[in-house]
């Protein structure tokens, strides 16, 4: 399924993280944190939104962080994806 946010809304995937502790124990998923770091699968066009212009500096295939209670989890072809506002994310992680 393609999808395509409106607006300053993007769509990012979260990057998954680390199941086992360094000392070997695993933890199960109701342990974990949720990730604050995700791959961008899709923007938004940006434009007048109250008022003011938003220029996308973002984006697809960006590695971003985000904070950590940030935007909406929708389930899409059975992954897990979360859509949330540009304002969100917090920075560009470049490699």
């Amino acid at each position: 399924m393609k999808i395509k946010p409106l607006f300053d809304r993007i769509v990012i995937q979260e990057v998954q993280s680390a199941t086992t502790t360094s000392s070997g124990l695993v933890l199960p998923d109701s342990a974990q944190e949720k990730p604050q770091m995700a791959k961008v699968l899709a923007i938004g066009p940006g434009g007048i939104i109250d008022g003011k212009e938003i220029v996308m500096q973002i984006k697809v295939g960006d590695t971003v962080l985000y904070n950590k209670y940030a935007g909406s989890d929708f389930k899409l072809d059975g992954e897990e994806v979360t859509i949330l506002r540009q304002s969100d994310v917090l920075a560009i992680v470049e490699n």
